[in-house]
């Protein structure tokens, strides 16, 4: 049986080869004498062989299949900071082509979890494997980066910095020349500016300049109206409708719908204020019945009209409303 398919039955079977494995490099004492035996020197020269702790090694990747570590230990660094190192022992029996990328989403993985945990620098995982198999020496290389058709190209790419479009350092004038997506990137970089009109011009000149499809641009002005803080979209999206011929009826369309959404939103305004003001009017009228009954049981029991007015609040015009 492989190691990978030992791997996914570990749990339940352990293979002879793991446990024996385990059972020595699950012992932090033997941990230690195994990293300062293989582990290069300036990898060592960071950890603190004091702090070592073992950890679990399962981890759980978005697709919920569980992966295995066979030993995952974690020192602290020598520099006194809050620095973290991982060391990752991998043991295997048969050869595997990918056990390079195996042991890079191993330390992903780790580097994953500890963050989830709370800290805020990813760890130095040093993932290690260890080979006992029969074919000899180990036929493949442990540098993921050989995986590649163009390991050179692969090593600027994930060693260096990713590929970053920050919109909002390009200025406008650039982005007039970014073709099919200067249009999309123009009202992204300037959303949420209360006051579109100096936008309009370009936005109307990118619509008669380059090729939009139908879908995209009711893509745009959705965005526009979902996402936008202007404070006329209608009055933005008819002016826009003028200037780009091609794409008035469409622009149109939305412009009335959009005015019809304001019509019954300000309907539903007014049906609102109208019932709050009912309410307000409703509880007034009702206090008002409320003091003349009052007002009403006083002058039966005898109190002179200056003293009910004087504790009712109601005048003389309103004591005269009452029926004896």
């Amino acid at each position: 049986m492989s190691d990978r398919k030992a791997k996914g039955r570990r749990n339940a079977n352990p293979t002879p080869h793991d446990l024996a494995f385990k059972q020595f490099l699950t012992h932090p004492a033997t941990a230690r004498d195994f990293m300062q035996l293989h582990l290069p020197a300036e990898l060592q020269a960071v950890c603190d062989f004091s702090t070592l702790k073992l950890e679990s090694g399962s981890f759980v990747e978005e697709t919920l299949r569980p992966y295995f570590s066979d030993v995952l230990y974690s020192l602290k660094t020598t520099a006194g900071d809050d620095g973290y190192v991982h060391v990752l022992i991998e043991h295997q029996s048969t050869p595997d082509r990918h056990m390079a990328f195996r042991l890079l989403r191993y330390a992903v993985a780790a580097m994953q979890r500890h963050l989830d945990a709370g800290h805020k620098k990813l760890p130095l995982v040093i993932p290690v494997l260890f080979y006992t198999g029969k074919r000899t020496p180990y036929p493949y290389s442990t540098r993921w980066l050989d995986e590649f058709n163009h390991p050179g190209l692969a090593g600027k790419l994930y060693g260096g910095e990713f590929p970053l479009v920050d919109v909002t350092v390009i200025s406008d004038d650039e982005i007039m020349g970014h073709r099919s997506m200067a249009a999309l990137t123009l009202l992204q970089k300037h959303i949420h500016r209360r006051d579109l009109a100096e936008l309009l011009d370009r936005l109307a000149t990118l619509l008669l300049r380059e090729p939009v499809t139908g879908q995209q641009l009711t893509s745009l002005i959705n965005y526009l109206i979902q996402t936008g803080e202007t404070a006329d979209a209608e009055a933005f999206v008819r002016e826009l409708a003028q200037r780009v011929p091609q794409h008035g009826d469409a622009l149109m369309t939305i412009a009335q719908q959009l005015e019809q959404k304001g019509i019954e939103k300000g309907l539903e305004k007014g049906l609102e204020k109208g019932i709050e003001k009912g309410i307000q009017l409703g509880e007034k009228r009702g206090i008002e019945k409320g003091k003349l009954e009052v007002a009403s049981t006083m002058l039966q029991n005898g109190l002179d009209r200056n003293t009910v007015m004087k504790m009712t609040g109601l005048t003389e015009d309103d004591l005269a409303q009452i029926r004896h």
